[in-house]
């Protein structure tokens, strides 16, 4: 009886290897091809079926230490990585309604000009009066800054906007989002393969929250966030500023890297230099605690009582289009 060598035993091991390899890069090439192979859904179902049927052959040729099988498949998936680098982020596209125009600015000095500042008026997701305005802020009266979390379905996963309130009782919220084109469907999966553009919008909290609370049924939580006046500025000039690099250099929107929370921790970090990374930048819906370890939310109440002052989504049922945020913290303001 024959005995299996140390070399013959590090080769299977390493054809093995080579094949989980080659498994998963056929799984995210047929991803991929069923996100982003152009022309009609007939042509993307062939696509995927030729590169899942190369990408089976090639596993199985590796698993069994055919490595020239493994090399061809690697030449496959190089052309597929050439292909992929080669798609491009544009602004020129038949969008949805609510993100058709790109958010602009311009600062000069304390005086701060938005362009295309969004105060939609929702009778549901299809029935809506489109409006578009431009603002001007005095940022010398800039006098708060609160965290907005809505929630959809896990307690995981919301959605984040920064509110900025002035001293006359406005408010503008700013709000990374992906910029769908018309008739598409927000994907967790769409977002890590180049499906959606990156949008940053600014809205009436009348617009961007109530939508949330009294349409889509979602459910919405308001923190007041502890910045100081410079602070608060310096991150409103931020978003400004990331509007406009958006209007000129369009960017992918991507689930993992590019999302509602981390653009803003990146713009933080420019203020508040440290600022250390944390699993409750993806799973957003746990962003209250991680908020109150950096400082920025008040910690001297138990985090499950904040957060039942800080649930909006009754009174924002319940107010008129016009008091919306004077409505919305009433309650708060109260205690």
């Amino acid at each position: 009886m024959s005995k299996t060598t140390p070399a013959a035993k590090k080769g299977r091991l390493s054809a093995r290897l080579l094949a989980v390899l080659v498994l998963l890069s056929g799984i995210w090439g047929t991803i991929a091809l069923a996100y982003q192979w152009p022309g009609c859904a007939i042509l993307r179902v062939a696509a995927c079926a030729v590169w899942a049927a190369l990408a089976i052959l090639g596993t199985v040729a590796t698993w069994r230490g055919r490595f020239p099988a493994t090399l061809g498949h690697a030449a496959a998936f190089a052309l597929l990585l050439l292909w992929w680098s080669g798609i491009e982020p544009s602004n020129q596209r038949e969008w949805a309604d609510d993100v058709a125009r790109p958010l602009t600015g311009t600062v000069q000095g304390h005086q701060v000009v938005l362009d295309n500042v969004r105060d939609f008026h929702w009778r549901s997701d299809d029935d809506y009066d489109a409006r578009w305005h431009s603002r001007r802020y005095d940022l010398d009266q800039l006098v708060s800054a609160d965290a907005v979390l809505s929630y959809w379905g896990s307690r995981a996963i919301a959605h984040a906007m920064i509110s900025f309130g002035f001293a006359d009782g406005s408010h503008v919220v700013f709000s990374v989002e992906i910029r769908r084109e018309r008739g598409e469907q927000y994907s967790p999966v769409g977002g890590f393969f180049k499906q959606f553009e990156l949008a940053l919008v600014a809205a009436e909290e009348r617009d961007i929250i109530r939508v949330r609370t009294n349409v889509r049924g979602e459910d919405d939580y308001l923190y007041p966030l502890h910045m100081d006046p410079a602070a608060m500025r310096a991150l409103f000039v931020s978003y400004v500023d990331a509007a406009n690099a958006l209007a000129k250099r369009p960017r992918f929107y991507n689930t993992l890297t590019s999302n509602c929370t981390t653009i803003v921790h990146r713009m933080a970090r420019r203020i508040v230099p440290g600022l250390h990374r944390d699993i409750r930048l993806l799973l957003t819906g746990y962003l209250p605690g991680y908020l109150r370890k950096i400082g920025a939310l008040d910690d001297t109440q138990p985090l499950d009582v904040q957060e039942q002052r800080a649930r909006i989504t009754d009174r924002a049922r319940h107010s008129t289009a016009e008091d919306f945020s004077r409505a919305i913290r009433q309650e708060t303001a109260a205690r």
